[in-house]
């Protein structure tokens, strides 16, 4: 199955000095023609993206593991 979800969305691996973060995008960027644009569209559903994680109780049982 995962096979399957390989080829069907592009992913992305995103990497700073604390946090690596991979991503399937489900979106087709590829209807926006301007490059700048499709960026600040990508970039803008990422921060909405990362909002949203942000109100689930999943990122809260995630922080959680930080217990000691």
């Amino acid at each position: 199955m995962e096979d399957f979800l390989d080829d069907l969305y592009p992913e992305i691996t995103l990497e700073t000095e604390d946090i690596i973060m991979s991503l399937s995008i489900k979106k087709d960027y590829s209807q926006i023609e301007d490059f700048n644009k499709r960026k600040e569209e990508f970039i803008k559903d990422l921060h909405e993206f990362v909002n949203e994680f942000s109100q689930t109780p999943e990122s809260d049982d995630f922080i959680k593991y930080f217990d000691f």
